[in-house]
């Protein structure tokens, strides 16, 4: 693992778990989905990051202080959030970490939430979920699942790079990324993304209170999207509107 990043386990990490990652990105979805998962099903804290790459910002929950890079679990579901924008320097490095993390500890399966930009977001009321996975037997369990793939095209930021790190290592990996707004809170892409997780593994979430609470929703992470927004800049996140070319 990088040696300017570290994992600090509070308490047993479980073994064979599905790992989630639920970074800052376009529409916050990661985000907002994986937050969502953590409320609902009571996970607690396991582990966090600890880095001088990140900002020296600390996350007060009841009076108490938490790192911004928090990791939560059960017996069967790691989960991975941030409460801030991974600064564009220090994503590889962190991604890094917690992918070599991830495979150290036996996770199964390693699932990153993310969101498309999709310019005319506004006229769509129920966001697609696209899938993206680390191997072809992957892309077959999708596609058996009913999951459209994304077949050409950019992933930027941090599913971008568990994707690759994944793939490095031999490690399984999904991307699911929704239609979304870029630099609004999306929820309900959040939820589109909660019910395509739900139908490619065991997990049950009711996405309901999640929809109707969104407009609260977007009036709290407006600051997070605003930070999370320069972040994308640096990454050049546009570049996924972009076509690769195949010659």
């Amino acid at each position: 693992m990088p040696e300017n990043v570290k994992i600090v386990e509070k308490k047993p990490i479980p073994s064979g778990a599905i790992m989630l990652y639920g970074l800052p990105d376009v529409g916050l979805v990661g985000l907002i989905a994986t937050s969502y998962i953590i409320s609902e099903l009571d996970l607690d804290e396991i582990a966090y990051v600890d880095s001088d790459l990140l900002p020296p910002v600390v996350v007060l929950h009841e009076g108490l202080p938490h790192a911004p890079l928090r990791i939560y679990g059960n017996s069967n579901l790691i989960a991975a959030i941030s409460e801030m924008a991974v600064p564009a320097a220090a994503l590889h490095p962190v991604m890094r970490t917690l992918v070599e993390w991830g495979g150290a500890t036996g996770t199964r399966m390693m699932i990153s939430m993310g969101g498309i930009p999709l310019e005319n977001r506004q006229d769509i009321k129920e966001p697609q979920v696209f899938g993206a996975a680390s191997s072809k037997d992957l892309i077959d369990i999708l596609r058996g699942k009913g999951l459209k793939i994304l077949k050409e095209g950019f992933i930027v930021g941090p599913q971008a790079l568990t994707m690759r790190y994944c793939a490095e290592r031999k490690l399984s990996a999904v991307a699911l990324l929704a239609q979304s707004f870029y630099n609004y809170p999306d929820p309900e892409a959040a939820a589109m993304t909660i019910k395509t997780l739900a139908n490619i593994t065991d997990l049950k979430i009711d996405v309901s209170k999640l929809l109707e609470k969104g407009e609260e929703i977007r009036l709290r992470a407006r600051d997070i999207m605003k930070r999370t927004q320069r972040e994308l800049t640096r990454m050049d996140k546009s570049q996924e509107y972009d076509i690769p070319l195949y010659v």
